[in-house]
């Protein structure tokens, strides 16, 4: 599936679950925050399509997704961008870091 394709998914998602997106521009590439009791997606306007898909699909995973019907496709593409995000996220910790998170094993 295209990333354009894959951005009007995400769209006609957030619809269905009430979730503002906002386009915006910034230095940020975007993510899911509550703002007076609105729940929006922040996006930023100039990231391309393949950004753009993929700062959706983290975002509205944060929002929940368990309990929502997705195409397998739509999916299987949200659960590699979030596998992906927390790679990312454990490789730019510190290991010193990680170590004081894990549970002790005696």
């Amino acid at each position: 599936m295209k990333h354009d394709e894959l951005i009007r998914e995400f769209e006609a998602l957030a619809e269905q679950l009430g979730v503002t997106i906002r386009n915006e521009k910034g230095d940020f590439d975007g993510g899911y925050c509550i703002l007076k009791d609105e729940r929006i997606l922040v996006v930023n306007k100039r990231l391309s399509p393949n950004r753009k898909a993929a700062v959706l699909a983290v975002g509205l995973n944060a929002i929940g997704l368990e309990n929502v019907f997705l195409k397998p496709v739509i999916r299987a593409y949200v659960d590699d961008e979030v596998a992906r995000v927390r790679v990312k996220a454990e490789q730019s910790t510190p290991k010193a870091a990680v170590d004081e998170q894990s549970p002790a094993h005696d």
